[in-house]
């Protein structure tokens, strides 16, 4: 099920040369509750791309959203992406997604914490 998610990200960067993943503001991934190296999708909503890599913590407060390694064929700079992680649960237990809606500058604008 869905554990967190950013909408409305920017990418602001892409590496072909980088080993692979994407690279965010780390005060964005705590927003969405989206740990350092945990496997996310990521959704191209200018082209339809989607990629699944894992996510790396950026300087806090930099606004990075980076597509690297074979990501970053997947979009081009000011390309709105939005990233997803997944979690499983166990019977019974249920799912509370945070999604963290970001300003054009991929700043933290609201955290809405979804209940079931």
């Amino acid at each position: 099920m869905l554990k967190g998610k950013i909408h409305g990200g920017h990418i602001t960067r892409t590496r072909l040369d980088y080993d692979g993943s994407i690279t965010v503001d780390s005060v964005v991934l705590k927003a969405a509750g989206i740990a350092p190296f945990e496997m996310v999708h990521v959704l191209n909503l200018n082209n339809g791309e989607r990629a699944e890599t894992y996510a790396i913590a950026g300087k806090p407060g930099s606004g990075a959203m980076e597509l690297n390694g074979p990501a970053a064929r997947l979009g081009e700079i000011g390309d709105e992406i939005v990233v997803l992680a997944y979690a499983i649960y166990g019977e019974g237990e249920t799912a509370s997604p945070r999604v963290a809606r970001l300003t054009a500058k991929n700043r933290v604008k609201v955290v809405k914490v979804h209940s079931s």
